[in-house]
């Protein structure tokens, strides 16, 4: 799996921010949250999934806890309007250089904006994908930031009150 182009990718930007990152790689896939969580045996919400949304022709990449639904109203709102709507598979890999179920929230186009979601605050550490559908980065949420050039806000979708 090592002879991956899109794993390459990751590990050589990676090793520019801490040669101490290093993806970890499994023989099942890894492609979902729920798959990623099974996998690991860990909590759902450690896995931080990323999507790329689209409002209009702007793009902005999405990471969240795997057991948040993301907001479409504060993605339109973070993108400046139109309606939200998650990008098709070769959008995504155009956009990102990385196949749906492997996309990794760094090394990605600068012009594309990077939305980290503060639930994933609550965990040591969380896993993000690493360029494929079998590979998963182990890293502290605090150092997401300055490995993706993200903000941390809040993306998750609100609450119903209870009736």
């Amino acid at each position: 799996m090592d002879d991956n182009p899109a794993l390459k990718r990751a590990k050589k930007y990676l090793e520019r921010f801490d040669p101490n990152l290093m993806p970890l790689e499994h023989e099942k896939t890894t492609k979902t949250s729920v798959e990623a969580a099974e996998t690991l045996g860990v909590e759902l919400g450690q896995i931080a999934k990323s999507i790329l949304f689209r409002c209009g022709e702007r793009y902005g990449l999405f990471v969240a806890a795997g057991d948040v639904k993301i907001s479409d109203k504060k993605v339109k709102n973070l993108l400046g309007g139109g309606k939200a709507k998650i990008a098709k598979p070769e959008e995504v890999e155009k956009i990102t250089g990385y196949p749906v179920g492997g996309v990794c929230p760094f090394d990605i186009d600068e012009s594309v904006p990077i939305f980290l979601d503060r639930s994933m605050q609550r965990f040591d550490v969380v896993y993000t994908s690493a360029g494929t559908a079998h590979s998963l980065l182990p890293i502290s949420p605090q150092k997401l930031p300055e490995i993706t050039g993200g903000e941390f806000v809040d993306l998750e979708k609100d609450q119903a009150p209870n009736a």
